[in-house]
């Protein structure tokens, strides 16, 4: 690319000057100068390692000197691949490329004057870089970082998307499917095994870009000729995650999940790759250490296959594939619980290629970066979509938040905009709420018409992956502690789970600013069918019902995939920490869990056939639709849906209570009392926190005990005492303001006459459930005129009203749907 200075430093490898290679290092120790002389992902240059030599995950240097709690965004680390990266991109890297051949030059140039590329300064400085964006379509992401633990392979995955032109059916049991006897290494040849891999008896230390150091070793077996049709399997990438593979069979195979790294369990999620196939033989595949009893594999769930060849050759993406699929019960154990198996045949459709497996889609980390990063480069998008860090992740990976809300005109209008917050990927192995996710961020960031009125009115807060260390490393469901993310909204360990404490903490800034009408989480589900809502159940009879309107809506917008029926509002002593709950007791009515199945729809034109990701992304869409039914301000859906919400309760009502006459007081009874509990979802019971970890929590709730522990004043004997006390605060006061200058005592009083703004986040829970009308900010209210009350509730329905008409044309009513 650039001949003169390849020869440059081919011929200068070593600095020939003492002092510039002293400097060099030394620069290069305390992290002033950045240029690394290799990009290669096990090179051994310096490259920041986030450490924990104590429980608290505390983060250092590379070589363990001193403690460094930020990184810098400009440490040239391992890369994004070009394979997933637009030509624009690709032309970024490559100035990145040059920025870098040319700090490795023996002349040490700034890194702030530009060069052209013959080296010549041009006179004029960088443009400076942004204080609070992660990124900029000017320069790279940061590469996945992974604990120190773990291998990774050179080799960049890659998928293309691609929706099957016919729908999927169910596989139909035939009843005589093969139940193979597990016989495990003893009776078969290990073809791939990990060595070392995490479990509870240890927890997270420290991560690196590229995992573990040294030479990747090479897991599969050597092929003795080509007439070896030994398959050969690799899953050290993003997401995979086979801990082991053992031929038991010439065309038979036996596979071994790893758990989620630090924990003995949950296995469901898999995705791996096999190489040498051959075309005409069937072979089998079995998976012998699932955890659960109940599968979708069960009624007709296909796994999920990816040809190279066909993805080349013609196009043709992730499809569902297999036969003789059966998942029974496993006839060994591992002394603690019992096993599951799944097992089904494959025929492979081309010779000596190279495939996938998977459980669902899979959606990386790297996958989302290289979609916000085409967010951040479009110049109409990136006007009303803003990309921030939320925080960073145990391993050091970036969580991002996106704000999403057309520019106001007026303060008032800013003022009047309710707030909606989504998220997705808390749990890691559901790769279901990234594909809703990006169907939903397809839409809201569109041109269109009802999208434009959306960001008119609402400000969107959006987490799309909240477990990034898990999505990187292949969980289930827990993160690097060890632990269900979904389970610790409540935490007090801001450095063991920062995911979760930041977006709490995040939404509960919200609270104070505005009504948050709508909280959403995205949910995957392995052993129920369709997509649903879990909820919670509002004791205040103003409001009662109302909580089940959205999911009513949006059942009537998306038939054949929303099932209102399978939604539950039941809230669970086991389920306190869940994000639907904590968020609903911060004052969020509208609080819910979405959860979409592995497997496909049993309604209308779908029934009985596998979702896609475009049946996913639809579904994003059909959100947005459903919030602008929402809040019509004709407000006659929405009375529509209560009125049979409510016969609906009534039918359920007579059928629990058959025997009992309940005319005229059948609304006196607790929902509680007739709500079925989410037995049926994917939830699992808090394992409490790891043991090295419970000291610390005992630290904070002492710490906070004391904090808010009020001394108590000795009071005061008489009247006579507390006139003597008035009077010395007072001269006290005088005196003071005498030794000031008068230009400061005038500024006091200045200060004195201000307004003084009280955010009180019970009072603003209050308002929520109130439908009251949300405070202004400062700036807010000092900007306009304080003769005129604002009333954002009418500011709201003035902007749905002037669209009305558009809006009743824009699709037939919801009956009709």
């Amino acid at each position: 690319m650039f001949p003169a200075l390849e020869t440059e430093l081919k011929q200068k490898k070593i600095l020939p000057d003492p002092y510039e290679d002293f400097m060099y290092h030394h620069l290069q120790y305390y992290g002033y100068f950045k240029a690394q002389r290799g990009s290669l992902p096990n090179s051994a240059t310096h490259q920041h390692v986030w450490k924990n030599n104590n429980p608290r995950y505390l983060l250092s240097g590379s070589l363990g000197k001193r403690d460094d709690l930020i990184l810098d965004p400009l440490q040239k680390e391992k890369r994004l691949w070009p394979g997933c990266l637009p030509s624009a991109v690709h032309r970024q890297m490559e100035a990145v490329s040059r920025d870098s051949l040319m700090l490795s030059s023996p002349l040490l140039k700034s890194r702030q004057l530009l060069h052209d590329e013959f080296g010549k300064v041009n006179l004029r400085l960088r443009e400076p870089r942004s204080l609070f964006a992660f990124f900029s379509g000017s320069g790279p992401l940061q590469a996945p970082r992974w604990p120190v633990e773990c291998e990774v392979i050179k080799e960049n995955i890659h998928h293309i998307e691609w929706v099957p032109p016919q729908p999927e059916h169910f596989y139909q049991p035939t009843g005589s499917e093969k139940i193979p006897k597990i016989v495990g290494e003893e009776g078969g040849t290990v073809v791939y095994q990990l060595d070392s891999v995490p479990t509870e008896d240890s927890y997270f230390t420290r991560s690196r870009v590229g995992g573990k150091r040294g030479v990747i070793k090479e897991l599969a077996v050597t092929l003795q000729g080509p007439e070896d049709n030994t398959l050969l399997f690799e899953s050290r990438f993003e997401s995979g995650n086979l801990q082991k593979a053992v031929r038991v069979d010439t065309y038979a195979y036996e596979l071994t999940l790893r758990t989620d790294l630090y924990t003995r369990k949950h296995t469901q999620w898999f995705y791996f790759q096999v190489q040498n196939t051959r075309k005409d033989a069937t072979y089998r595949f079995t998976i012998v250490n699932l955890l659960k009893p109940k599968s979708l594999y069960t009624v007709g769930m296909k796994p999920l296959m990816y040809s190279q060849l066909d993805a080349k050759t013609h196009s043709i993406g992730w499809r569902r594939e297999g036969d003789e699929i059966k998942y029974y019960r496993n006839n060994t154990s591992d002394g603690q619980q019992p096993l599951y198996c799944l097992t089904w045949t494959i025929q492979f459709p081309h010779d000596q290629d190279t495939c996938f497996f998977a459980h669902f889609y899979p959606y990386t980390y790297t996958d989302l970066q290289c979609y916000l990063l085409s967010v951040t480069n479009n110049p109409v998008q990136s006007q009303f979509c803003k990309l921030r860090t939320l925080c960073r992740s145990l391993a050091g990976n970036t969580v991002y938040l996106l704000t999403i809300t057309n520019p106001a005109r007026t303060p008032q209008e800013a003022a009047a905009k309710k707030a909606v917050v989504l998220s997705a990927r808390v749990h890691p192995g559901e790769s279901n709420g990234s594909w809703i996710m990006k169907g939903f961020l397809d839409f809201i960031l569109s041109n269109s018409p009802d999208a434009q009125l959306l960001r008119d009115i609402f400000i969107f807060k959006v987490v799309p992956m909240l477990n990034p260390d898990g999505v990187i490393v292949g969980n289930y469901r827990c993160s690097l502690a060890g632990r269900d993310l979904n389970r610790h909204y409540k935490t007090t360990l801001k450095e063991s789970f920062p995911c979760v404490w930041h977006t709490r903490n995040m939404i509960k800034r919200l609270l104070e600013e505005r009504e948050v009408l709508l909280y959403c989480d995205f949910h995957g589900h392995s052993r129920k069918n369709n997509i649903f809502l879990y909820g919670c159940n509002n004791s205040d009879r103003k409001f009662w019902l109302h909580e089940r309107v959205f999911p009513l809506m949006l059942s009537r917008n998306a038939p054949d995939k929303f099932s209102f029926h399978s939604c539950n509002f039941k809230v669970q002593k086991c389920k306190e920490g869940t994000g639907r709950v904590v968020m609903w007791r911060m004052g969020i009515l509208n609080s819910y869990t979405m959860e979409s199945t592995f497997g496909g729809s049993t309604l209308g034109n779908k029934r009985d056939t596998h979702f896609t990701t475009e049946d996913l992304k639809s579904l994003g869409y059909h959100v947005c639709d459903t919030l602008l039914d929402f809040c019509d301000p004709d407000r006659t859906k929405f009375m529509q849906c209560l009125a049979e919400l409510k016969a609906l309760l009534q039918q359920e009502i007579h059928k629990k209570f058959k025997d009992t006459d309940l005319e005229g007081s059948w609304s006196d009874i607790s929902l509680s009392d007739i709500e079925s509990s989410t037995s049926g979802s994917d939830s699992s019971l808090s394992d409490g926190l790891p043991v090295h970890l419970l000291n610390i929590a005992n630290e904070l709730n002492q710490k906070k005990k004391k904090m808010y522990k009020k001394k108590k004043r000795k009071p005061l004997q008489s009247r006579k005492q507390r006139n003597i006390q008035y009077q010395k605060n007072k001269l006290m006061q005088e005196s003071e303001l005498t030794e000031e200058a008068p230009g400061m005592a005038g500024f006091a009083s200045t200060l004195q006459k201000q307004p003084v703004f009280l955010k009180n986040s019970k009072n603003t829970s209050s308002s929520t459930m109130k439908n009251e009308k949300p405070r202004l900010s400062e700036s807010q209210v000092n900007g306009r005129d304080r003769s005129t009350s604002l009333d954002p509730s009418q500011m709201t329905t003035l902007m749905l009203t002037e669209n009305k008409e558009r809006m009743q044309t824009r699709r037939p009513e919801t009956s009709e749907a």
